[in-house]
């Protein structure tokens, strides 16, 4: 028998032990792929508007517990634009309420009408809303699929009665999941009469982006420019307590796995004294009894992360559908989420079962023959 068909017939010769082993990997590695494309998909949802109508910079409030809490005076948003180097300043409204069962959290933007185009939206059906109509929205071409609303149909929201004028598409994925109406409509049912959540910055052909925003955040010390994930926590703390949670999960899910490796291993050694007393005493080298015990912790572990990927894919979809998430979380699943997965595998195994596998490769022979 070769020494890696040993190995196998080993872990086959403890099924049980081996499988409850497995286990403990699985769900440490689900737990890694779940929180993992939890925290990338919510990272993405949260950056995304920073590439809104492919802006340099976004304008927010300073150190708010969330983006959509961020409140600018329009007349704030006015002199932004008359800073030297701006070549172009948006300020929009995004509010989040409830359509209906199905769609607890859908995304409102007040924008005027003529700011469409620069804040990235392409009509697809329809026209836009006019500026002073109060009954009029325009929906992402997504959510007008998803709620089986077309242009000249009419839906409620907020108690308010709407017509849809047209449906659009967004230069980023969650706007086209969104409805739109014309500013003063949306800061009139929010009581937000002058303000908006965010502005949307260009700066000029020619000028220096570091330099514009660093000249609006002299100029206004209340708000933050933000134009990558790194400047996101300025305005917005959510993204550092998703990976804070993050870190702490995977940090769990590696204790539990390892403990469970570490335990079976352990009791493996105790139960095997007399087989690797024989093996030393044949010859053996304590380097290939550590490489026969890590062998076997390394293709459970392996059998169990492949488990846990298919576990941590069903947790996925089981969170995408959960009411407080849906319309918020959109999975972005990521390589390098599974390849970790898979490092995670290996290093449970070695960890768990580096201790047990040092302990069979300097047992003494005698002694170990002598054990019952």
């Amino acid at each position: 028998m070769t020494f890696l068909g040993l190995i196998f017939h080993n872990v086959a010769a403890r099924r049980l032990r081996a499988v409850l082993t497995g286990l403990a990997v699985a769900i440490g590695v689900m737990a890694v792929v779940a929180l993992g494309t939890l925290t990338l998909s919510l990272k993405e949802s949260a950056t995304g508007i920073l590439k809104v109508g492919n802006a340099d910079f976004t304008v927010a409030q300073k150190h708010t517990d969330s983006l959509l809490n961020s409140l600018i005076s329009t007349d704030d948003m006015a002199k932004v634009g008359k800073v030297e180097g701006v070549g172009r300043s948006i300020g929009a409204l995004i509010e989040l309420d409830t359509y209906d069962a199905g769609h607890p959290g859908v995304i409102q933007v007040g924008l005027d009408p003529d700011a469409q185009d620069p804040f990235g939206v392409v009509i697809l059906q329809g026209r836009s809303y006019t500026a002073k109509s109060d009954d009029e929205v325009m929906l992402g071409y997504v959510l007008a699929q998803s709620i089986h609303k077309g242009v000249g149909d009419r839906l409620t929201i907020d108690g308010h009665t709407y017509r849809v004028t047209g449906t659009y598409r967004t230069n980023i994925s969650f706007g086209n999941s969104t409805m739109m109406f014309p500013l003063p409509v949306l800061q009139g049912r929010y009581q937000a009469a002058g303000q908006v959540s965010l502005g949307f910055v260009k700066v000029a052909p020619g000028a220096n982006k570091k330099a514009v925003a660093k000249a609006i955040d002299r100029a206004f010390p209340q708000l933050a420019t933000v134009a990558s994930e790194s400047d996101y926590g300025r305005v917005d703390n959510t993204l550092v307590l998703i990976s804070a949670a993050n870190t702490g999960g995977g940090i769990l899910a590696a204790v539990i796995a390892i403990s469970g490796v570490l335990n079976t291993s352990l009791l493996s050694f105790f139960e095997r004294v007399r087989e690797f007393g024989v093996l030393r005493s044949i010859g053996w080298s304590r380097r290939r009894i550590i490489a026969l015990v890590l062998g076997e912790a390394v293709v459970v572990s392996l059998a169990g992360a492949f488990v846990g990927l298919f576990l941590g894919w069903g947790a996925i979809n089981l969170l995408q559908h959960q009411a407080q998430l849906r319309g918020v979380f959109h999975p972005v699943y990521d390589a390098g989420i599974f390849g970790r997965s898979l490092y995670f595998a290996f290093g449970v195994a070695f960890v768990g079962a580096l201790y047990p596998a040092v302990r069979a490769a300097f047992l003494s022979p005698l002694e170990a023959m002598r054990r019952e």
